[in-house]
């Protein structure tokens, strides 16, 4: 294989695209044709099992069948290249129908059908694409700006669609003989997606070995197609799907739950795959539980979900709450309680924008502070049971200038509850106060002598 794909490198290069031969040589070697004979006599003798206690390897059926694999990923490789020397030649005749049909079989077939006929209303196209397709295909070639070819080229055009079509007719016969030797060489992976599909998985990725090293969301692409629904709804496609859309659970499953189970099958089946890779169990039993465990966990999704009970209420406690209580709580609470310009700070008035310390919305909000219509000019925090506890404590200490009385002394004192206070210093130096009680314990005061007059 790498000396021929060695060989066809120079050739796609200088790419000669008006010598079919020197572009698709696959049909031309040796290798090619000793397959397809070996596997028309293995379909003619038909199915023979004599050597199954022997090693996979060393079975000659089973190399053929590495071979057949090998094959027919050459043939999709020489298809691929025939479709675009087909398009090359076709493009200058109907240039729009390669985006339009995007299978290279099926462009093939299209293309022999419809030839240099200009008008596509004679072709008869049912059978080769969908209906849709073909209405679209129709209502282009009546505005397409393409030109009929020439005798010759046209003859090179049909010529490549004819090869194409030979290949891909050879390439079902690989696969047909691949599927009738699927229950002796893959039997697990065979009993969960069947023995055409198994074939087509193979071939795909090129033989057990290499469908056995490929994660599960590859081989879930292995074969999906490029659709084109010509602007119709999506709603009913299935994109993303490759051979495994043809497996029987697959079918079954409701349209809803059939991207859930595409991925679940590829996931056995990729564990089928490294089983029947190793031979681990020649009697497909692992694939038949496998196959059972799919078909109970589809059938679990589409059980209803359980109805909702009514949930009871708790049953009460009747032992006391583990709650902390006490007069340091209580102080606690005091101290961090909320306060009434706090509550107006958070609190928004309907309709009335809200001033805030930056201007435009820009800062910290100040809610319903100093709004109109709040009643208040200015918000006055009450002073708490706290507050006025330690405003009390801080008044007995003097907090004032010093004690002399001179002009310069202030009346301003410091206080840590109240700020800036207004004092009178020369109330702290007589706490007592006047009246009788400044004239009785006066320091200045003394005892009248009263003299007693005979």
């Amino acid at each position: 294989m790498e000396d021929d794909g060695d060989d066809d490198m120079p050739d796609l290069e200088s790419l000669n695209y008006d010598d079919l031969d020197s572009v698709s040589k696959l049909q031309k070697t040796q290798r090619y044709n000793d397959i397809m004979q070996k596997v028309e006599d293995a379909l003619q003798k038909g199915t023979d099992f004599s050597n199954q206690g022997s090693i996979l390897e060393e079975d000659p059926e089973y190399q053929l069948i590495v071979d057949c694999n090998a094959l027919s990923v050459d043939i999709e490789n020489e298809i691929i290249i025939i479709h675009n020397f087909i398009r090359d030649k076709y493009r200058l005749k109907f240039p729009e129908l390669e985006s339009l049909v995007h299978h290279p079989i099926d462009y093939a077939r299209v293309v022999k059908k419809i030839g240099n006929e200009m008008d596509l209303t004679l072709v008869d196209l049912e059978g080769l694409l969908p209906s849709a397709i073909i209405m679209v295909v129709s209502v282009t070639a009546s505005t397409t700006s393409g030109k009929p070819l020439s005798e010759e080229n046209l003859e090179k055009t049909i010529d490549a669609c004819d090869r194409a079509l030979t290949l891909d007719a050879a390439k079902k016969k690989v696969l047909d003989f691949v599927e009738s030797r699927m229950g002796y060489i893959a039997p697990n992976l065979s009993a969960i997606v069947g023995s055409a599909v198994a074939s087509k998985l193979m071939g795909t990725a090129g033989g057990l070995g290499a469908l056995a090293k490929m994660p599960a969301c590859n081989v879930q692409l292995l074969g999906a197609k490029r659709k084109n629904l010509a602007g119709f709804s999506t709603a009913t496609s299935q994109f993303r799907v490759g051979y495994l859309e043809q497996t029987e659970v697959f079918q079954s499953t409701p349209p809803a739950l059939r991207t859930r189970a595409c991925r679940l099958i590829a996931a056995k089946s990729t564990l089928a795959a490294r089983i029947d890779s190793i031979r681990g169990d020649p009697t497909g039993k692992a694939g038949r539980n496998l196959l059972e465990e799919i078909r109970k966990k589809i059938e679990k999704w589409q059980e209803p979900p359980p109805a909702k009970l009514p949930k009871p209420l708790p049953v009460p406690d009747s032992e006391p709450k583990k709650k902390r209580g006490g007069r340091r709580l209580r102080k606690m609470k005091e101290r961090y309680a909320q306060t009434d310009m706090m509550k107006l700070a958070n609190r928004m008035q309907f309709g009335i924008p809200e001033e805030s310390s930056l201007g435009d919305g820009l800062g910290e909000g100040y809610g319903m502070l100093g709004q109109a219509g709040s009643g208040k000019l200015r918000v006055s925090a009450g002073q708490s049971k706290l507050a006025a506890k330690v405003a009390k404590k801080f008044k007995e200490k003097s907090y004032g200038s010093s004690g002399a009385t001179s002009g310069l002394t202030s009346s301003l004192a410091f206080t840590p509850v109240q700020g800036i206070e207004l004092s009178n210093p020369q109330a702290q130096g007589n706490p007592l106060g006047g009246g009788t009680q400044s004239t009785y314990f006066s320091e200045t005061g003394r005892f009248s002598k009263i003299r007693r007059t005979q």
